[in-house]
């Protein structure tokens, strides 16, 4: 079991009261035999129960450090997370079968935080084995870009007053020699955790502005920043160097920042914000609606694009309050001079709509599926 609170607010407080609660497990639960702390907000609890009594202490767990705690006058609220693993009798008097069954425990209470935290979650062999796949993935991703598996594919925005592209979204793709192509929500995640997608965001960022160079020059590409990049001081420097080197001009270059990436750390975010605009590029403020600081970075910073998120638009002529929101969002938009995209159309139906409320571009798969720099180069030339 492991409490659920933010690691700054674990650190910061006295951890006895929690002690005594967990630890009072062990005195309480039926047929528990032993109950420990094995780390400042970890405990370690052996049972001699089923598994389906074993499940049902987990969940009382989680119910009773849901109850707040008071410490030096002050209420603390945490939760808890509990991972089990069932050993067979007999397969705990060897001292390697319990180091496993402590692992697997361990490997448990991983999913349960990954689901969300506030959950119990018992062992399964396929937990395991997602874990080793991930494991290899990983380590196949580090060299992906230097066996030339990763490339770009271009999805068009279409500027909804004249009915013409007027630029694309960099997306990048991995298409890997055994598994095929694999999906941007497996690797990004994990280049983002093992710091690859510093390296990659840009080669991401130098091949955009590159082949943007070959488009037409009212035309315009978007490159993704990622979090892990967006925390680093180098980002505009980096950005400037890849604009001296392609020749692209600084206007053509629009970067996306999410919201989650503006979540932390308000000082360096509007720092660095400033030294992007100050180079002359385009900044989106994308996956707009799904965070939760957009309104104030709106007030305090001027953004040159607001994307909405595809959730909003693929509710259009079905929930009135959805469309009550895209509307207030593109007038809202428009009131700060931005550009308004809607990310996600994918029905002529979608499109009209979003053309009759005043938005300013739309992008999805009704507009244009991604496609490689060879096929957009095709469609100037025609």
């Amino acid at each position: 079991m492991e409490t659920d609170g933010t690691p700054a607010l674990k650190r910061a407080q006295p951890l006895r009261p929690l002690h005594r609660r967990a630890g009072g497990f062990a005195e309480t639960s039926g047929r528990t035999r032993h109950g420990r702390s094995v780390g400042g907000d970890e405990f370690a609890f052996v049972c001699s129960d089923a598994e389906a009594t074993a499940s049902a202490l987990g969940e009382r767990m989680v119910v009773c450090l849901k109850e707040p705690f008071k410490v030096d006058g002050s209420t603390i609220r945490l939760g808890a997370s509990v991972g089990i693993a069932v050993a067979m009798a007999g397969d705990l008097s060897a001292p390697r079968l319990a180091d496993e069954l402590f692992k697997s425990a361990d490997i448990a209470l991983y999913g349960a935080k990954a689901d969300g935290g506030g959950n119990v979650r018992v062992f399964e062999q396929s937990m395991l084995e997602r874990i080793h796949a991930r494991q290899s993935m990983k380590q196949e991703l580090g060299g992906a870009l230097e066996r030339g598996e990763l490339s770009l594919a271009y999805q068009p925005l279409l500027d909804l007053d004249s009915g013409r592209v007027r630029g694309f979204e960099a997306l990048l793709r991995w298409s890997h020699t055994t598994r095929g192509n694999v999906s941007p929500a497996e690797f990004i995640p994990l280049a983002e955790e093992t710091g690859l997608i510093v390296e990659m965001g840009d080669w991401v960022l130098e091949t955009a502005c590159r082949q943007a160079l070959l488009w037409p020059e009212e035309i315009s590409v978007a490159v993704n920043v990622s979090a892990v990049q967006f925390r680093s001081d180098s980002l505009p420097e980096a950005v400037a160097c890849v604009l001296a080197r392609s020749g692209l001009v600084p206007g053509r270059l629009e970067l996306e920042i999410t919201e989650s990436v503006l979540l932390q750390d308000s000082e360096h975010n509007m720092r660095i914000l400033h030294a992007l605009k100050d180079l002359g590029v385009g900044i989106a403020l994308d996956d707009f609606g799904t965070g939760f600081s957009s309104l104030s970075y709106l007030r305090l910073f001027p953004f040159d694009k607001l994307k909405l998120d595809r959730s909003f638009v693929e509710d259009i002529g079905q929930s009135t309050s959805s469309e009550a929101i895209i509307r207030a969002a593109g007038e809202m938009g428009r009131a700060l001079s931005m550009v308004t995209t809607a990310e996600g159309v994918e029905t002529a139906e979608q499109l009209e709509w979003l053309r009759a409320n005043g938005w300013s571009q739309a992008q999805g798969y009704h507009i244009g599926r991604p496609s490689g720099a060879p096929s957009v180069w095709g469609m100037f030339r025609d």
